[in-house]
């Protein structure tokens, strides 16, 4: 299969280069080594992530939670730290 690969400059001297001193075409040499790097991954697996813990939805307890404006939730505030204070 044909594809096209966008290499830096200096990787793709290295390679040329490489395949040069062992007598190998580009292509070569560069299906040996992803073919080399498959195979060295599936000898050591890569270790699966860490999954974040699912969310815990709790059942509706008919309880109505009244809605409150920020002006409110802070004049609520606000007096619970007055009554706190000795």
């Amino acid at each position: 299969m044909r594809t096209t690969l966008d290499l830096p400059d200096n990787t793709f001297r290295a390679l040329k280069a490489e395949a040069a001193l062992h007598g190998f075409k580009l292509k070569e040499l560069v299906c040996r080594l992803i073919e080399d790097g498959l195979a060295a991954r599936a000898q050591a697996p890569i270790p699966a992530r860490a999954r974040s813990a699912l969310p815990v939805f709790r059942p509706p307890t008919g309880v109505k939670h009244p809605s409150l404006t920020n002006a409110q939730i802070e004049d609520l505030l606000a007096a619970e730290d007055s009554h706190a204070r000795p």
